[in-house]
């Protein structure tokens, strides 16, 4: 499940995709257009910029923005970078992976081989999808219903 962090992070990261490239945003324009608390905000762009998804300037005309286009970032990685593995379990992640305790066999499985299916469709769409595309959904999908 997408945290808080995660959210948040994927709606700063939309707002600077809405600025010209290379236009900085200040942290408390960007939390207050988004409802984001602006402490936490800021250790997000943190993150984000140990992550070299954005940079930051300092002092007058300051602020953050993209640090490469939009085009050019995946959500995957913007996910990655807040929450960490896309896996819903350790034995199911390609990057993280780590052995259950309780697991005998993971190849006789059943929950890590749907954890592996439900993680590769995770990643197959955020992976494959840029924060441009992202922020262009609502352009073509307007308001999206599911049946759940």
């Amino acid at each position: 499940m997408l945290t808080n962090k995660g959210k948040y992070g994927l709606k700063a990261m939309i707002h600077l995709a809405g600025k010209p490239p290379g236009e900085p945003s200040l942290v408390a324009d960007i939390a207050a257009a988004n409802a984001i608390p602006k402490k936490f905000l800021d250790a997000i762009l943190g993150e984000l910029r140990t992550a070299r998804l954005v940079h930051s300037k300092k002092g007058r005309g300051g602020g953050y923005a993209l640090a490469k286009s939009p085009s050019d970032i995946m959500v995957g990685d913007i996910v990655r970078a807040l929450d960490g593995p896309l896996a819903p379990i350790a034995c199911a992640s390609r990057n993280f992976y780590r052995r259950c305790d309780d697991c005998s066999s993971e190849k006789a499985c059943h929950v890590r081989l749907m954890m592996l299916e439900v993680r590769a469709a995770i990643a197959d769409v955020l992976d494959h999808r840029s924060l441009s595309a992202m922020r262009d959904l609502t352009e073509t999908h307007g308001e999206l219903t599911y049946e759940i």
